[in-house]
């Protein structure tokens, strides 16, 4: 059997989730957690799998609005959208993930929910990384992987906290991530109960209903789990008021923070980027000793074995 997170380096950044994982599991110790209360949060994009050059949400509403602009031609008078028809990746870059929501819904507004799961999943079956050439799905980052898998051996239940559509990472999460569709929260798009043929069906609206970002992670966190999580790991600013959260609740809790500094193997990112670097987030890691994830110096791997080693 591996040792457990064989695809980090040894330092302090490993050393630190394994000596947190000893200590509430250990029975006897004074910072021992019931299982029940061994609660998980991980941030999606940016900490799970990549979020450049764009949000992968915003990778299919760009495939979904090019392809039904010819049909609704009043979407194409919005900048977004033309900046999507035209393939302006910077102005896309810097659009805000509500912006990119609000293109979301427009291109499902009147779907049903069990048909807009199924183009999404047929989406994936082909649609490629732009940089890497390689399906999103293969793109998980296999540190993470055998983070998540850790904390379950040890008794506990991860979510996923994502800003993106909950119903767009639900489709993915269990296979890619071992994530159940219930155990994902995230942004939420208003749905109508309607029949069709004296069939009930749920189907989506144009609007957002709920938008996970910001002070929107810690109270859909309450929400929808109920317990304040133990082990929170986010990679921008937009995750900082959940990791603030989940370091004020009593106890011992592990918050840490994923840097994006591998300018070979992934990404490194600059002071331009609307992302990244997560400047406030990244002042009060170090301000409060969280445990900061440099992605070139502690991760062997990023994606797969056929990368490169980091040396």
């Amino acid at each position: 059997m591996q040792p457990p997170l064989s695809s980090w380096s040894e330092g302090r950044a490993k050393n630190a989730i394994i000596d947190f994982v000893e200590r509430v599991t250990c029975k006897g110790s004074p910072h021992y957690v019931r299982r029940p209360e061994r609660i998980a949060v991980f941030d999606t994009d940016g900490t799970l799998w990549p979020e450049r050059p764009v949000y992968i949400q915003a990778a299919f509403a760009i495939d979904r609005i090019k392809l039904l602009a010819t049909q609704h031609a009043k979407w194409t008078e919005a900048p977004l959208a033309q900046a999507i028809i035209a393939g302006d990746i910077e102005k896309l870059s810097t659009a805000s993930e509500r912006r990119t929501q609000e293109i979301l819904a427009w291109t499902h507004a009147g779907l049903s929910a069990d048909n807009f799961e199924k183009i999404i999943v047929s989406w994936l079956l082909t649609a490629k990384h732009s940089t890497f050439g390689r399906r999103y799905t293969e793109l998980q980052y296999r540190p993470m992987q055998e983070l998540l898998a850790y904390l379950r051996i040890n008794g506990f239940k991860v979510f996923a906290v994502s800003c993106g559509s909950v119903e767009f990472v639900r489709v993915f999460a269990e296979q890619t991530y071992d994530i159940p569709p219930e155990q994902v929260i995230g942004s939420a798009i208003v749905t109508r109960l309607e029949f069709e043929d004296g069939k009930p069906l749920l189907v989506k609206q144009s609007r957002i209903e709920g938008f996970d970002d910001g002070v929107g992670k810690p109270s859909g966190i309450r929400r929808f789990v109920g317990r304040r999580p133990i082990f929170a790991i986010g990679n921008s600013d937009g995750d900082q008021q959940m990791l603030q959260w989940v370091a004020a609740n009593d106890g011992v809790r592990f918050v840490g923070l994923l840097r994006h500094t591998d300018p070979v193997r992934e990404f490194e990112y600059g002071g331009n980027w609307r992302i990244g670097p997560p400047a406030r987030v990244l002042l009060e890691a170090r301000e409060r000793n969280w445990t900061v994830v440099d992605m070139a110096k502690d991760w062997l791997r990023v994606f797969s074995e056929r990368e490169r080693e980091s040396p």
